[in-house]
């Protein structure tokens, strides 16, 4: 017979042990405990092995797995990247999956993230990961306009939140900010600063929102008693280079070129910085650009971007408690929730000085 003792599996008050107790024990928080579990970066290897140790002393059982054998969930969101995306590895990736893995570890989930290099490959790794018991749903990051992935899902019956709005038969959970709204109030704000001949750059030709944003931008025109010229509008563009392409075009107009620029895509609109110091121009004197995003990279420009900013933080947490929700059988009515993007008025947005 061998020297090891038996480990408790139940907590002081006879229950079963809990993340709580072994929190306790440790006189760590629960969101600490959870993180040391589940193996995140941000958890120190001392803390790691000290958490692991009492919770194989105490018996601790993970809330996920002892659900797993009773409802066939694993408590787990599931996230695939998509490397073949434009903003695949930037910081918005980064800080929607921390609001992600934030929300869920909050509530005793976890969070698995694969890769894939098409939307055809997308599907199928969710199926597989679905098979597998290693996801009980999916967010899927910027809907479409054809989204194969949202449809794949439907047919198997298979969990789902989108970030951003869609036009679906099929209703759906979904998180979105105002992009729309914040397209009219840019035009609304750059038409009280004097501009006329405003220019419009839109973001990329699958995505739902480019729809929606062209028609706030429109909207904002109509209220400000402008006129929008087709020479002045451009769709397509969610990098620098494309910005930069789309804006040359636009200040090239003869007939009378923008003052002023609206872009989709904050990216994008650091291309006009490009356009312009081609040009001799300065940003925020003689051209003014409003963006939309909030990235980091517009900061670092000189004015720094004004944009509306939407918090991808913010926007993985929300999604990640909709999809728990979801998971748990909520209405789909109950979980559709769009809010504003707040607007960060930075200095590249002034005056018009045209005659």
């Amino acid at each position: 017979m061998s020297g090891s003792t038996a480990r408790p599996t139940r907590a002081p008050n006879g229950d079963r042990v809990t993340i709580s107790d072994v929190s306790n024990a440790l006189g760590l928080t629960k969101s600490t405990v959870s993180r040391a579990l589940n193996g995140y970066d941000d958890i120190a290897e001392g803390t790691r092995r000290r958490v692991a140790r009492m919770a194989e002393k105490m018996g601790y059982i993970p809330l996920s797995h002892a659900q797993a054998i009773k409802t066939g969930r694993t408590r787990s969101l599931g996230f695939v990247i998509q490397t073949a995306d434009h903003d695949a590895h930037r910081p918005f990736l980064a800080e929607f999956l921390a609001g992600i893995s934030h929300a869920a570890s909050a509530e005793g989930w976890t969070l698995t993230v694969a890769a894939s290099d098409s939307e055809a490959g997308t599907v199928e790794t969710m199926r597989a990961l679905w098979r597998d018991r290693k996801a009980d749903g999916f967010i899927l990051p910027r809907s479409m306009i054809a989204d194969r992935r949202a449809e794949a899902l439907e047919l198997a019956r298979i969990p789902y939140v989108i970030f951003g709005r869609t036009d679906r038969a099929t209703p759906c959970a979904w998180f979105d900010y105002l992009g729309e709204e914040a397209m009219r109030r840019g035009v609304i704000h750059l038409a009280e600063l004097g501009h006329r001949r405003i220019a419009y750059v839109g973001g990329g030709k699958p995505y739902y929102y480019t729809g929606l944003r062209r028609e706030g931008f429109l909207a904002g025109m109509s209220a400000a008693g402008l006129t929008a010229d087709p020479a002045l509008m451009a769709e397509g563009a969610v990098t620098r280079a494309e910005g930069h392409a789309a804006a040359n075009k636009q200040l090239s107009n003869k007939k009378a070129p923008p003052t002023a620029f609206v872009f989709a895509v904050d990216m994008a609109a650091l291309g006009l910085y490009d356009a312009a110091a081609g040009r001799g121009l300065r940003i925020g004197r003689d051209l003014s650009v409003i963006g939309y995003d909030g990235r980091p990279e517009g900061a670092q420009v000189s004015p720094p971007l004004s944009t509306f900013a939407a918090d991808a933080g913010h926007a993985g947490e929300a999604l990640a408690k909709l999809l728990i929700r979801r998971v748990r059988g909520e209405d789909l009515a109950a979980l559709q929730v769009a809010e504003p993007a707040e607007f960060l008025d930075r200095g590249s947005a002034g005056p018009c000085r045209a005659p």
